[in-house]
């Protein structure tokens, strides 16, 4: 298992990695809207924008693309592991991948945690600083957690 540094080649991979997981993962935690909000902001040309930035990483398996992790400054974003490789530890180690990156430059580490991450995040020693609302479409507000963590 490894994980690196994304190139133009991995961006269909990771788009995929992302779109299959907020299909499948998502719907048993939030309404349609949401959803599709996450999908829209996950898109092929955003992912490609964070890879042309440095921003995106790979976890590799066995020569597959398992996950993907991203990270702009000390602000964790875009942790996705395919729903068939969930609860191997896989997401675990992208966040420890991403958090080693940040120490190297700041002591604290901030993210948006989704409803079914932030059990991950809090097991991870993360805090909720904040509880967020963001309205999406049709009058539906998406409830995120802002959390952080102190690193050492």
């Amino acid at each position: 298992m490894e994980y690196i540094k994304a190139t133009d080649i991995d961006c269909e991979q990771i788009y995929k990695i992302v779109q299959d997981t907020v299909t499948a993962v998502y719907p048993k935690y939030y309404p349609k809207e949401v959803v599709d909000f996450f999908c829209a902001l996950h898109s092929r040309e955003n992912i490609a924008k964070d890879i042309t930035n440095g921003k995106v990483g790979v976890l590799v398996d066995n020569h597959c693309i398992v996950g993907t992790g991203s990270h702009d400054g000390n602000h964790i974003t875009r942790v996705y592991v395919l729903p068939e490789f969930q609860g191997k530890g896989y997401g675990s180690f992208i966040m420890q991948c991403l958090e080693s990156e940040i120490a190297k430059s700041d002591s604290t580490v901030l993210l948006d945690a989704s409803l079914p991450a932030s059990c991950l995040y809090e097991h991870r020693g993360y805090l909720t600083k904040n509880h967020e609302k963001y309205l999406v479409e049709n009058g539906v507000v998406l409830v995120y957690e802002v959390m952080e963590k102190k690193l050492r």
